[in-house]
């Protein structure tokens, strides 16, 4: 540890390696985090339901058995949209208030079957669409964690817990980590199993994580995904990927990504211009057409039965879903399909791609979540996204770089990610 840093503090990987030596207990990391939550909370409300002595009861138990794995006596905060049977799992929505599901989801079981302690649950937005949540920015109240994992973003980063699940449809995992300053991944779409979490859109709907550091990615995704890590060595092939809404991007993120891409390459990466196949502006546009089709089905009782107690911003956006037409869903996913199979060739060239993670910090407004124009394409692509704070925005706010790597590649994207994070930082 560091001086005068407290264990709330530690990162995920820092923590785990003092858990291992014995340097202080599960039950004292635990309760270092409620004590941070007890300060922050009012300010942040980042969490949707927390039982203190439930969490420090499981890990005084922790303490007492074999080590599980690398992350035994973790700490997590699990997304509101995912199944916990100890916990409620509302969705934030009226409708399900009190809901208590009778099983975990398969990551909350994989957590718990690596020894990690679940600490509660975290704030989402309305079924995790885009009508604003409670929570914060940490940084500055004022303005937004973006959305929709924006409990998981803001406790990550603020310090109230080392590690935490969200998911991403849109751009619901990175923007928010970009917005809030933690570390996070969007894996290839599939990479953690989705049973027992809330469905938005089936063929989108990826779980993520936030986290301090690209070390700590690798350790939850060991757990999550089952895929063991992976050490890169010598200096990557970049591709400096712009997108074709580069434009969108505010003067201090284009400036920031030039930075980053200038930092590499002075560090020995081969850094080139990147274009995304032809047709690829489409996906940052009409991504809503398989969004918005899948999730009014998705949501269709919901929509039949309680019309009423849904927000006015998710009626507006199912009633458009359900006016999408079948034959315009199966054109958007088919257009898909082949410039997934373009990509795919096109990043054999490259280690990864440097992009955006968002087109400015957080927004000075919480009756948005902010703009998903940097995510959108690569959710609808399936590949891996790894974001990594790097610099500060006008307003002294959070900016960010994201690395896209192949399908499927997520632990050496990861792994790269460190790398990267060692030169920017």
């Amino acid at each position: 540890m560091r001086v005068n840093e407290r264990l709330s503090e530690l990162s995920a990987a820092e923590a785990a390696r003092a858990l291992e030596e014995n340097k202080f207990t599960c039950e004292a990391l635990v309760a270092a985090c409620l004590e941070r939550i007890a300060e922050r909370e009012e300010s942040v409300r980042a969490w949707a339901f927390l039982d203190r002595g439930a969490a420090l009861a499981e890990a005084r138990s922790l303490d007492r058995v074999p080590r599980r794995s690398r992350l035994h006596g973790v700490p997590f905060g699990i997304k509101d949209i995912i199944d916990t049977a100890d916990l409620p799992t509302e969705y934030n929505s009226p409708i399900w208030r009190g809901h208590r599901p009778k099983a975990d989801a398969a990551c909350v079981t994989l957590l718990k079957q690596a020894g990690c302690v679940i600490l509660g649950k975290t704030v989402t937005t309305e079924f995790a669409n885009n009508h604003p949540s409670q929570t914060r920015n940490p940084h500055n109240p004022a303005h937004t964690p973006g959305g929709s994992s924006s409990g998981s973003a803001a406790a990550v980063a603020d310090a109230m817990v080392p590690l935490a699940l969200g998911t991403q449809t849109g751009g619901s995992v990175i923007r928010p980590a970009a917005y809030c300053g933690a570390a996070a991944i969007k894996p290839s779409f599939g990479a953690i199993n989705r049973a027992g979490t809330k469905f938005l859109a089936e063929s989108l709907d990826t779980i993520g994580l936030f986290a301090r550091s690209a070390e700590d990615l690798a350790l939850a995704m060991q757990v999550l995904s089952g895929r063991a890590p992976v050490t890169v060595s010598g200096t990557p092939r970049v591709g400096l990927c712009r997108t074709p809404r580069w434009d969108v991007a505010d003067r201090a993120v284009q400036a920031n990504i030039e930075q980053a891409a200038r930092t590499l390459a002075k560090s020995g990466a081969a850094v080139h211009d990147f274009e995304m196949p032809a047709g690829s502006a489409e996906l940052f546009d009409r991504h809503k057409i398989v969004m918005g089709y899948e999730t009014a089905r998705a949501l269709g009782w919901e929509y039949l039965h309680h019309r009423d107690e849904l927000s006015t911003t998710l009626r507006a956006r199912l009633d458009q879903g359900w006016q999408v037409p079948r034959t315009d869903y199966d054109a958007m996913r088919e257009h898909t399909r082949r410039l997934r199979r373009q990509l795919a060739d096109a990043l054999r060239e490259v280690d990864f791609l440097l992009t955006p993670a968002a087109a400015s910090e957080a927004p000075a407004s919480l009756a948005s979540t902010g703009d998903p124009v940097f995510n959108r394409a690569w959710t609808l692509l399936g590949v891996p996204c790894v974001t990594l704070p790097f610099g500060k925005g006008p307003h002294g706010l959070p900016l960010a770089v994201q690395l896209i790597g192949q399908h499927e590649a997520d632990m050496p994207l990861v792994a790269w990610a460190d790398w990267v994070a060692r030169r920017l930082n």
